[in-house]
């Protein structure tokens, strides 16, 4: 067979958006089973899933930290006292969240004593910032599904989240055109904003009102504020990767990143999520 015979080689797989697609998608797909599973059995298990991921992502975040700021997190503590955040706001809730952060700062601050003064007051920022960027946040998740009808509330909160990805995914790798913060985070647009959302206050209306019984311009109200808090919440993750020089938090997910790289639009969600919910349809 001449060369010019010879079967061109395999074209590889287009990657849209930078993201390895399948993957991303066999691995929310297996993310989201994950949850469902737990919250169609012991709903409690919801509340381990929380604690683990808030471990797997502090972890992560302070390596990254580490690596592109030299910045270094009291790491025992703040994963010590991210676990007791978890776990205290089930049975105590706020009271129990809140004990459970003010001592992790506290021994934040001692704990660093150690190191001297040499980026004393960098280090301990760093470890107070993850302490709340992760546990504190993911706390109000688990609190979410304590309630009598924590299933559908975890349950309203995801489809709002998830809805916003989709959104702003299809709409914004179609028609963006408008950078939303091109110095922050370049493929963000308005349009896709747009597409978050129209399907975020979509979605967010007929869960609240099937779910939970809820009027529909609570569920509206709902939807709309959570694509605000994930939409910020992803920029700030953009803007401290680019503040550390970094492409991801970490490896952990093919087509993702780092495990951080999915909570950052989680995270302050849930506590939009919990602070509506409880407003409009008191447990």
């Amino acid at each position: 067979m001449t060369t010019g015979d010879a079967a061109a080689p395999p074209t590889p797989q287009k990657k849209q958006g930078g993201r390895n697609l399948p993957a991303a998608i066999a691995v929310g797909v297996l993310l989201g089973a994950a949850v469902l599973v737990s919250l169609l059995t012991v709903r409690q298990i919801f509340v381990g899933i929380v604690a683990l991921a808030v471990a797997m992502g502090t972890y992560e975040l302070a390596g990254a930290l580490r690596r592109g700021g030299d910045i270094r997190v009291t790491l025992w503590p703040v994963l010590i006292g991210g676990q007791a955040m978890v776990w205290l706001s089930w049975p105590f809730g706020r009271n129990g969240l809140l004990a459970a952060f003010v001592v992790t700062i506290l021994v934040c601050l001692v704990w660093r004593l150690r190191g001297g003064a040499d980026g004393y007051v960098r280090d301990v920022g760093a470890s107070i910032l993850s302490a709340a960027y992760v546990p504190l946040f993911a706390s109000f998740a688990a609190m979410l599904v304590v309630a009598e009808d924590g299933v559908a509330r975890v349950v309203c909160f995801i489809i709002v989240v998830v809805c916003n990805d989709v959104g702003g995914y299809t709409t914004g790798a179609k028609l963006g055109r408008h950078p939303m913060a091109p110095n922050i985070s370049p493929k963000k647009s308005w349009e896709g904003f747009v597409g978050s959302m129209v399907l975020g206050i979509a979605a967010g209306t007929l869960a609240v009102v099937f779910l939970l019984d809820g009027q529909w311009w609570q569920g509206a109200l709902f939807g709309a504020a959570l694509v605000c808090t994930a939409t910020v919440g992803d920029l700030v993750e953009s803007l401290i990767k680019r503040d550390l020089g970094i492409k991801d938090m970490g490896n952990l997910l093919p087509g993702h990143g780092g495990l951080m790289d999915r909570l950052d639009s989680l995270l302050p969600s849930a506590v939009a999520a919990w602070l509506l919910l409880r407003l409009f349809v008191p447990s």
